[in-house]
């Protein structure tokens, strides 16, 4: 590995910043901080907050905490102020931080590859019940996120989960945050190869490491050796998809470049072959990459897929080999298209040792400290003691004997969690909406579930795999341009000519190895309440004009305007 740059806050000081100061990127020697937020990394690293937290802020209160801490450092160990109660989305874009925030935060604990224990499961429901009002959601990260915390009980609740293995470090702010990993590594039957090790190696080696803690913007990491592409690995900035090498066996097809937000990139691949063992160091590598070369200037364009973006995959896995590795990389094959239409895993599946896991399907990844609990209690019975959560909000019981499937089922579903859930429980995700969130514009959680059971009632035979993504901003943390149906949260104009919540709506989007961003029709924007009458309509229409065996996504990319309005 050639040798890190310095970081910029022990760099030699540099002449005035001037319109030649380029994109900010240290690789060029451009250390002087070109915005706020490069000021504040510059003047203390954000994983040093913690040291604050535990002696001051959580003795002090709210009112204590230092404004560079309080919207930017304390994001390095998980935590975002939540949105006030009572102001409506209208005022989103107007009203100052400090308008917007209430005095509590969320918290974001980070799961590596989505695997925990039965007792780490306990543990954050004993810990959502104690501090956080009862809240646990799942996110697509495979993370749980609680809210209502109060900065006087972090040192408490960080103790707790470091007691059972688990941390906030890292887990927001412009880091290496949560790593997906296929929920069903090392047990499932159809598997390529294990990333595990690699993922815990990865987050071993380089989390809380200073030489990362610094990153233009936010670096998202993906390791999974499911045929299924299991971890949406075409929207991380760097992921590692298993395949088979006709020379050297089982590894990992390198991509780079992925994200979403308002201006989405599928990320790309380089075409080359990395083993197993060397997977940590060319992620290293990825990453130092990112940190010297990206583009520190403008937050919007600060990610790296704007990087790939300008220097093409070929420069991209040159400079990767050349300056940072040393060596070459093999080239290597991509990944095969997916036998399944599903990704999630959900339902009742043997395991390569004979047993079974069972995936099931809550609403919208919202869940409870005590759901957790009971949840973490039923694994204990019936499993090992492993359970996982999943890329799309779900969780998975694994290790089940035979004879203990039909119980555990049984006891899921007595708690609304489904095994056999329709296509609209099964593909319906939401991020957090304005319920706690700060960008949004409209309520998301509460409409996803409501949705899902005005679709059931209405189209209690529809059977076509289908995801419905609800966003309550356009920044697309629930994924929008890449469902079947995605929705974005915003404005709208209602009959009478009020202003409503409602959504802009992104038809056909798809991950996998045909992807594609939704199409948008000119103009087809629907209010909160005209939702499920309009999801209603197209699915409709899509049965009647769908030809044989085709995907909606596919007859979406097809159909006239008039089909889709």
């Amino acid at each position: 590995m050639a040798a890190s740059p310095q970081n910029p806050a022990a760099a030699t000081p540099r002449r005035k910043v001037s319109r030649h100061r380029g994109e900010g990127q240290w690789a060029a020697g451009h250390f002087t901080p070109l915005n706020g937020n490069e000021q504040f990394k510059k003047d203390d690293d954000g994983l040093n907050v913690r040291t604050r937290v535990e002696t001051i802020y959580s003795k002090r209160g709210f009112d204590s905490i230092d404004p560079n801490d309080l919207r930017g450092r304390l994001r390095w160990w998980g935590l975002y102020t939540q949105r006030r109660p009572g102001i409506d989305g209208g005022r989103t874009g107007v009203l100052e931080p400090e308008e917007l925030e209430d005095q509590y935060f969320m918290m974001r604990v980070r799961i590596t590859g989505g695997r925990l224990t039965t007792e780490q499961l306990r543990v954050i429901g004993e810990i959502a019940e104690t501090y956080a009002r009862g809240t646990a959601d799942i996110t697509d990260r495979q993370n749980i996120q609680y809210h209502w915390i109060r900065i006087e009980d972090v040192p408490a609740i960080w103790e707790r989960l470091e007691a059972v293995g688990l941390s906030t470090t890292e887990a927001c702010g412009d880091t290496p945050r949560g790593m997906l990993g296929s929920p069903v590594a090392g047990v499932a039957e159809d598997e390529i190869i294990d990333g595990s090790a690699a993922l815990d190696e990865i987050a071993r080696r380089y989390i809380g490491d200073p030489r990362f803690s610094n990153l233009p913007r936010k670096f998202k990491t993906a390791v999974s050796g499911s045929p299924l592409l299991d971890v949406a690995h075409e929207i991380n900035d760097v992921s590692f998809v298993g395949v088979v090498h006709p020379e050297h066996g089982p590894g990992f097809d390198l991509w780079v470049g992925g994200g979403l937000s308002t201006n989405p990139r599928f990320g790309v691949r380089l075409g080359a072959w990395v083993p197993e063992a060397d997977v940590p160091e060319v992620w290293e590598g990825v990453i130092s990459i990112f940190r010297d070369h990206g583009y520190r200037r403008l937050r919007n364009r600060a990610r790296l897929k704007f990087l790939v973006a300008d220097w093409g995959p070929e420069k991209f896995r040159q400079v990767l080999e050349d300056d940072y590795l040393s060596r070459r990389l093999a080239d290597g094959p991509a990944p095969e298209m997916p036998a399944q239409r599903w990704r999630d895993h959900i339902g009742v599946h043997r395991q390569k040792d004979g047993r079974f896991y069972v995936g099931f399907a809550p609403r919208v990844g919202r869940m409870d400290g005590s759901l957790l609990t009971k949840v973490a209690a039923l694994a204990e019975d019936h499993g090992s003691g492993r359970v996982s959560t999943t890329a799309e909000q779900k969780m998975i019981v694994l290790d089940v004997p035979q004879d203990r499937v039909d119980s555990l089922v049984d006891g899921l579903e007595a708690l609304d969690l489904r095994v056999k859930p329709s296509p609209f429980r099964r593909g319906t995700m939401a991020c957090t909406g304005i319920e706690f969130c700060k960008l949004a514009i409209v309520e998301t959680k509460e409409r996803g579930s409501e949705l899902i059971d005005e679709l059931e009632r209405r189209l209690p035979d529809f059977g076509e795999p289908l995801t419905i993504n609800i966003n309550g901003c356009p920044n697309a943390c629930a994924r929008i341009q890449t469902a079947d149906i995605g929705l974005k949260g915003q404005l709208v104009t209602d009959a009478e000519g009020r202003q409503v919540s409602g959504y802009q709506v992104h038809l056909g989007g798809a991950l996998g190895l045909e992807p594609a961003f939704g199409r948008k029709v000119r103009g087809l924007k629907v209010t909160s309440d005209e939702l499920p009458d309009y999801i209603e309509r197209v699915l409709k229409r899509f049965e009647a004009e769908r030809e044989d065996g085709e995907r909606f996504a596919t007859w979406a990319a097809r159909a006239d305007a008039e089909a889709l309005s």
